[in-house]
């Protein structure tokens, strides 16, 4: 069971906090300020953002990052859990598997016999562990067939959850996320806005008060002709969909030879805005 049960983290003096996963936790397709350039520049991210809310209310936030874009759950496992251990946190998120289940094959039943093993390992320190359902995306076209195996793993992640005392970000329940100003132009990542609304909703599962509210209405869209869809549409296949298919096909991975970009514990500071 976590070790914070149902504290309120925000009374601590020092927080040591460690972000685990793959692309949507490294913070891909929402850069800092000071980023030269996409994607090598530094990405900022949902987990950045509830640092920065908990720099706000506690004195000190030591927070690390070890996700990297493209992991699947067992080189999240074998590359980032031990890491994470030795650090001894006292707060941790964990988002693993989505990969695993956007590709041909991919078993919920099996990738969450790994999660599991990973909630496991995690929460025997203590820590106090949060984990994210996958996405509805039923509003995707591409990959509106793999409703039924998200769906899938969501159930075997809610019974993780309840047998291991973690909290869970109930992401398939956000409407918000129906609305495509919340994903980038990849379709696949949460854009900058995406990932302040989905950093709003982890401080309120933390129980962290954080200034705005991340289920606020989204205003009404500006008008787009059919022309400009069908281009968006190409550009798309063009710059995301083919490279995609590419390193499936020749097993790469757009994580190869990426670091971490905070590999330790370090002090963060409420230096940009979080709302």
């Amino acid at each position: 069971m976590s070790g914070f049960g149902t504290t309120d983290i925000t009374e601590r003096d020092i927080l040591s906090y460690v972000a685990l996963g793959d692309s949507f936790t490294e913070g891909m397709s929402d850069p800092y300020p000071d980023s030269d350039s996409v994607p090598n520049g530094r990405f900022r991210g949902w987990a950045d953002r509830v640092a920065e809310h908990l720099a706000c209310r506690i004195d000190e936030v030591r927070y690390a990052n070890l996700a990297v874009r493209g992991k699947l759950i067992r080189q999240i496992r074998d590359e980032q859990v031990a890491e994470a251990v030795a650090m001894a946190p006292d707060l941790v998120t964990l988002c693993a598997g989505g990969n695993d289940i956007l590709r041909p094959g991919g078993d919920p039943d099996e990738v969450v016999g790994i999660f599991e093993s990973i909630v496991a390992e995690l929460t025997a320190t203590g820590a106090r562990v949060v984990i994210f359902t996958g996405f509805d995306t039923g509003m995707h076209s591409v990959m509106r067939h793999l409703r039924g195996k998200i769906a899938t793993y969501n159930m075997h992640m809610r019974a993780v959850a309840d047998r291991y005392g973690c909290d869970v970000v109930d992401v398939w329940s956000m409407r918000i996320f129906d609305d495509e100003r919340s994903w980038s132009w990849d379709r696949l990542h949460l854009s900058p806005e995406g990932h302040r609304r989905l950093a709003l909703r982890v401080c309120e599962v933390l129980g962290t008060p954080a200034e705005g509210n991340w289920n606020e209405p989204w205003p009404e869209p500006e008008p787009r002709g059919w022309r400009t869809a069908r281009q968006e549409d190409l550009y798309w296949a063009r710059e995301f969909l083919v490279p995609w298919i590419g390193r499936r096909l020749t097993g790469r991975s757009s994580g190869d030879n990426v670091r971490p970009k905070r590999p330790t514990l370090q002090r963060c500071e409420p230096q940009y805005r979080t709302d």
